[in-house]
């Protein structure tokens, strides 16, 4: 087990470091830079283009944008493994390792919330549909899950937000909480507060996981539930429900446990364009910022995030893959 956990880890650290390669190649691709950005944006404001461009020229030396790709990116790991810092931001003017602290924990929450609701809800309707095959309840569900899977997050979104600004009059929709909880302590009406704010990012980003899940555990219970081993457990005279929670649930778990590994930083970037139609200062819109404004150390480190995220995830389901399924651990 010890053998199989450290080789996975050693593996991780490699795919880290090219994460981080990739990552910061891919935000450097585009033509253009944050400098460009200003530029453009001072033109917009009446500037002439030789101040225009002049100004731009000295964003790219003072921050660096003129150096080569391969030491703007030695100089931002060697910031985030010495000091901790992942650069500084150029839109926001502070540094990047502040904006990310600012907006990860309700991000996380966010995303940690709706993948336990995709996943319990999800999985807990494939369990519940798959021994009634194409029943009623099976057909419905089937309906549902194309819906939800085909319907565009932000349409459902702007729907949301439709019925609380206009039919309901919900005031503070584009914060986490109402104006009297801002500031004040952490109390049970504060918490209440809180998630009368975010339940729809939570409805919306859950929605699609909780399709998924139930899909692909109906088919794996499906399958399973045909197999020899759970024949043999009905001729023993074992009740279904035993055979099915004891003998073909277990075994029709692999898949679900083996994309839990990607699935928080895919419920991460879920939310993105809940939020930004709803304004809710999560990582999402951050992220779709610093793109659009070429601010590579925030894009760049948000990426490096989600891998790290994806990695860990990666691990924590290999190791309870090979719990699940001790045969893993040779492999």
């Amino acid at each position: 087990m010890l053998n199989y956990i450290s080789r996975r880890i050693v593996i991780a650290f490699f795919m880290l470091i090219g994460i981080g390669i990739v990552s910061f190649i891919v935000i450097k691709l585009p033509p253009g830079d944050y400098a460009s950005t200003y530029e453009s944006y001072l033109l917009a404001r009446g500037a002439t283009q030789d101040d225009a461009t002049r100004a731009a020229e000295n964003v790219r030396k003072q921050y660096g944008l003129d150096r080569p790709i391969a030491e703007q990116f030695f100089n931002w790991v060697k910031g985030i493994v010495t000091e901790g810092k992942f650069g500084y931001s150029f839109a926001y003017g502070k540094d990047v390792g502040e904006l990310i602290a600012e907006r990860m924990p309700m991000t996380l929450l966010i995303a940690l919330l709706a993948h336990l609701i995709s996943t319990v809800v999800g999985v807990g309707l494939g369990i519940f549909v798959a021994p009634r095959k194409y029943g009623i309840f099976d057909n419905v569900f089937a309906i549902l899950s194309f819906i939800l899977t085909s319907v565009p997050r932000f349409s459902l979104a702007i729907i949301i937000l439709y019925i609380l600004v206009i039919e309901l009059k919900q005031p503070s929709v584009s914060s986490f909480f109402s104006p009297q909880y801002v500031f004040a302590p952490w109390s049970f009406d504060k918490v209440v507060d809180l998630f009368r704010h975010i339940w729809p990012v939570l409805l919306i980003a859950g929605l699609g996981g909780v399709a998924r899940n139930m899909r692909v555990m109906r088919g794996n219970l499906l399958d399973v539930l045909g197999a020899q081993y759970v024949q043999t457990a009905r001729s023993k005279g074992l009740r279904e429900s035993t055979v099915i929670a004891k003998h073909a649930v277990p075994n029709a778990l692999h898949t679900i446990v083996a994309y839990q590994g990607t699935v928080l930083p895919y419920m991460m970037a879920g939310e993105l364009e809940v939020a930004i139609v709803l304004g809710l200062p999560t990582l999402g819109p951050l992220f779709y910022e610093a793109l659009v404004n070429g601010d590579i150390y925030i894009s760049g480190s948000l990426l490096l995030i989600y891998g790290v995220l994806i990695l860990l995830g990666n691990l924590l389901a290999d190791i309870f893959l090979s719990i699940l399924d001790p045969r893993i651990r040779y492999s």
